[in-house]
């Protein structure tokens, strides 16, 4: 079966790569006379990336372009910090060098140039050729099209089409600045106006050039003139607001390739193809450029579509299922684009709190369905307790193998308010804390590093006490994650959890808004925190780690202090005596997986392994670089790098 793909940009390419692996022949039409390139450089998505490795497979000349992007900053244009948060993997790509790339893989002889799109012939409803405006025509049995937003071949499948207004538009640039580009590193940057419907976006490309744009509601003010020159004194008028990085990318800008871009869209089509031809990338559907997917769109159509038409004989069958596959994300897309329109053209209607960041998220998500638990776990817990620290690896346990009969909610205990007065179980200042951490270290098998009482001792456990209530305003979840990084930075790293810095970054690490944390660790989150406070008082809370075990709002027992597994497993146990325990797989792999990190004791304990048979596991992993070793005098923590690593088995 001969496939003609009308268009020769990212989709037509990456569809003849993907169909020529697979046995199809195919032709590329382009109605260019040379290599496409026009844009600057775009954001690809992991998934996008994925795709384009799998191209790539079998070219050891092939290499993938581009700046791996795995942070976003959205900043004021005071340049006061408004979002700091990780990212899904992305990459930041030149079009030119994207498409040189794909070009480089795919047989140059099978690129016919110089061909604009007409219209097909058709003989019994299908179509067999398509006919070029130079008078060529290319036979075929099966037609792509992939040639973009103003595509020709979807007019002719389903007539024209219904643009939505241009509301937004985008100043498009490419700068050279080798040390912008080190100060950037893999961040992208946002300076988003508070009050007027302008932002400024930095991403770097390549290790010496970054694009940069421009948002705004032409309403506010608007261009005429493309001169260089004119064109340099709107950016520098429409931004003079903006801080001084932004003037500095104006500064070097020559404007000499700076284009503006139209941002607008449509509604989803009823499908993507009518008998034998069927459409890909921008050409079957566009979304406003906020979301950055335009481009990763462009690859998953073309892999789902190429999968599919290896697995079906019935080309038009493919296609039903292509739609049937692509066409619920795509909708969210479009619906996701113009919500963030309306919040750019409205820029007072959100706080900050609820800010979207301006990017898709992976494609294909599991649907999480809320279940209730069968037991109810109340526990309270500070930061800094070491005793809360030692039964780490129970917990854990615990989450693996009853994860979808027992739910655990947090709450702070408040163990060190200060130093002021305080005496607890004969600790009465911090050189007392280095004692008592040493004996813990030494009794239980957890690594502990007790010099931070001696270098550097923290006044009070309130302020990353705050921290993680300020972490479950966001998520639940991660906040679990925050609370376990700061304390591995308090019990190994030596490092004063009260600094912001230091609770920035763990907010940073757990994919939580970072900027958002400090926010609310100065507002909403010391309410919250107060309230665990008199709880704990209301339950005559007098030691920690204390943990209150219910079954449907009946009977209640309770446990305090350090437990063994085979303790919290009896109360389980008498509170629902049929209760099932989870298989779990005990892999290494699987557990770095769920946890990505661990000391010795976690991981011997999850294993069902002594000590001395989990360090001689982890030292084999290590040399095998499946995980990382941070030492501490008290003890590793293994991190995971499986992910990093093709070795099989483990």
């Amino acid at each position: 079966m001969k496939t003609v793909i009308l268009g020769g940009g990212i989709a037509g390419l990456a569809m003849g790569i993907l169909l020529n692996k697979k046995g199809f022949e195919t032709v590329i039409c382009e109605r260019d006379a040379t290599t496409p390139i026009k844009g600057n450089a775009f954001l690809m998505h992991a998934e996008g990336i994925s795709i384009l490795q799998t191209m790539m497979e079998g070219d050891e000349t092939a290499k993938l372009p581009g700046v791996f992007i795995d942070r976003f900053s959205l900043r004021k244009p005071s340049d006061e910090e408004v979002k700091f948060q990780k990212l899904d993997p992305w990459q930041c790509i030149k079009r030119k060098d994207i498409v040189e790339c794909l070009e480089h893989i795919y047989p140059a002889d099978q690129i016919k140039r110089d061909r604009e799109f007409s219209h097909f012939l058709y003989q019994d409803k299908k179509a067999i050729a398509a006919v070029f405006k130079n008078g060529t025509m290319e036979y075929g049995d099966f037609f792509i099209g992939a040639d973009g937003c103003h595509s020709k071949v979807r007019e002719q499948l389903f007539g024209e089409t219904a643009f939505s207004k241009t509301e937004v538009k985008e100043v498009l640039g490419l700068l050279k600045s080798p040390a912008l580009c080190r100060q950037m590193g893999s961040r992208f940057t946002k300076f988003q106006h508070h009050r007027k419907s302008i932002s400024f976006g930095l991403i770097p490309c390549s290790a010496t050039e970054l694009v940069w744009y421009i948002q705004y509601d032409p309403q506010i003010t608007d261009i005429h003139e493309s001169s260089p020159k004119a064109m340099g004194m709107f950016c520098s008028e429409i931004l003079k607001d903006f801080p001084a990085l932004v003037h500095e990318v104006l500064e070097q800008e020559t404007f000499e390739d700076t284009y503006i871009w139209q941002t607008r869209d449509f509604d989803l089509l009823p499908a993507f193809h009518k008998n034998n031809v069927v459409l890909i990338g921008d050409a079957a559907h566009l979304s406003l450029p906020f979301t950055s997917a335009g481009t990763t769109n462009a690859l998953v159509d073309a892999h789902t579509l190429a999968t599919l038409m290896g697995d079906h004989d019935d080309v038009e069958l493919a296609c039903s299922r292509y739609y049937q596959l692509r066409s619920n994300q795509i909708a969210k897309q479009i619906d996701l684009g113009r919500e963030l329109k309306k919040d750019f053209l409205n820029p007072e209607s959100k706080n900050e709190d609820d800010l979207m960041i301006p990017l898709i998220s992976k494609q294909q998500r599991a649907i999480r369905r809320i279940t209730k638990k069968e037991i109810n776990i109340l526990y309270f817990t500070d930061p800094i307790c070491s005793t809360c620290w030692i039964i780490q690896p129970q917990l854990r346990k615990l989450q693996l193998e009853y994860e979808h009969q027992v739910n655990i909610e947090y709450k702070m205990g408040g163990l060190l308010p200060s130093w002021d007065n305080f005496n607890r179980n004969g600790i009465k200042k911090p050189s007392d804390v280095a004692i008592h951490w040493e004996q813990v270290c030494s009794q239980y098998e957890m690594p502990i590093n007790k010099d931070i009482w001696l270098e550097d001792p923290l006044p009070s456990s309130y302020p990353p006490s705050i921290a993680f209530k300020a972490a479950q305003l966001q998520d639940t979840g991660k906040a679990v994650l925050f609370l376990r990084r700061i304390r591995e930075m308090v019990f190994l790293e030596k490092k004063n959890i009260i600094k912001k810095e230091y609770l920035h970054t763990a907010a940073y690490d757990v994919g939580l808004d970072a900027a958002r944390l400090l926010r609310d660790l100065e507002g909403r989150a010391q309410s919250l925190f107060r309230d665990d406070l008199v709880l704990a008082d209301q339950l005559e809370i007098k030691e920690l780690p204390t943990l209150f075990f219910s079954k449907n709002e009946g009977d209640e027992l309770m446990l305090n202090g350090y437990q063994s597994y085979e303790n919290i497993d009896r109360i389980i146990r008498q509170l629902s005596p049929g209760i099932k325990k989870g298989n779990y797989d005990k892999s290494p792999r699987n557990l770095f997986k769920r946890f990505q990190t661990m000391t010795t004791s976690e991981f011997a304990l999850l294993r069902n392994e002594n000590e001395f048979e989990a360090q001689f596991t982890l030292n084999e992993l290590l040399i095998n670089n499946l995980v990382k070793e941070y030492e501490s005098p008290a003890g590793s923590l293994w991190m995971n790098n499986f992910e990093n690593n093709t070795t099989t088995g483990y």
